[in-house]
């Protein structure tokens, strides 16, 4: 369990079950201060730090050599005003430069998180059900 503890004005620290706190913010237009990632940044970047992940592991399974890595994340959006705003498709662009890379096992390797390993990537396309709850706790 994630737990998301809010620390005043629009910023939240999310505690993890590795206990690696980090803050998220809002953007200053809506009343943030650059403490940390929008949430839609954080959840954007998870996607491509999972994909990252697996695409290094693998590689190094293949004996490639990686010395440089991103991942771009582009999306398209519903239009401004007609909220919730869901991205309506998400491309995840993989740039690698290494000594001389396999782009057959960079193209598998990406592959291969994309359709079966990254957790993230699996869960955007499984589109959950989701459910909210709440309680209100009575002042001493």
């Amino acid at each position: 369990m994630i737990k998301v503890e809010w620390k005043g004005q629009r910023v939240f620290e999310a505690n993890p079950p590795t206990g690696n706190r980090f803050l998220m913010d809002a953007y200053p237009e809506s009343g943030g201060h650059d403490q940390g990632p929008a949430p839609l940044e954080a959840f954007l970047a998870s996607g491509a730090a999972c994909s990252a992940m697996d695409v290094l592991q693998i590689l190094e399974k293949k004996r490639q050599k990686v010395t440089s890595y991103r991942i771009e994340v582009d999306g398209d959006r519903s239009a401004e005003g007609a909220y919730p705003r869901p991205f309506l498709s998400l491309v995840f662009r993989h740039i690698l430069e290494g000594e001389d890379l396999d782009e057959t096992a960079v193209e598998q390797a990406v592959r291969l998180s994309d359709e079966k390993y990254c957790t993230v990537i699996s869960t955007l396309r499984a589109t959950p059900q989701v459910s909210s709850t709440f309680e209100v706790r009575k002042m001493p």
